[in-house]
């Protein structure tokens, strides 16, 4: 089972300002591709067509340590910090080399619920499908304490 993930990106001029810049917003998409990743790399997708689930946030929240700038290549870590019946809690950092070291850029947390479409339209909220319940697991304490 799995609780932990990494990813590397680098950042593209669209995702920029005009002084190189990135814009406050993407690194909420960033956080989001690596959720994307993860979640291919245990061999299904954040929208599962064939089951009708789906995973659409209800709280995100990201807080600043250090500018991005165009071209700088980075690395999004995540951690699945809870999972319950009907949700998962992540944690991210996105860090950046600067000088030699490894920073932290980024520290973010997004949680997200599972939901399955209703024959009217409507979405509602389900029990996480045992599929994903057998491949993503809540991290330890002791990752937890680390992060």
């Amino acid at each position: 089972m799995a609780y932990e993930f990494s990813t590397r990106r680098r950042v593209e001029f669209s995702e920029t300002d005009m002084a190189g810049i990135m814009h406050f917003s993407n690194f909420f998409r960033f956080m989001e591709s690596a959720e994307a990743a993860f979640y291919r790399s245990l061999g299904f997708s954040v929208v599962m067509k064939e089951s009708g689930h789906g995973w659409p946030r209800v709280h995100a929240e990201c807080d600043y340590e250090r500018p991005l700038f165009f071209e700088e290549e980075v690395e999004i870590r995540m951690v699945v910090e809870e999972r319950r019946t009907r949700s998962v809690s992540y944690r991210f950092k996105i860090l950046k080399t600067e000088g030699g070291q490894t920073l932290v850029a980024a520290r973010g947390n997004v949680v997200v619920v599972c939901v399955t479409k209703l024959p009217d339209g409507r979405l509602t909220s389900c029990p996480i499908p045992e599929y994903f319940s057998r491949l993503v697991e809540q991290a330890p304490p002791e990752v937890l304490a680390a992060w």
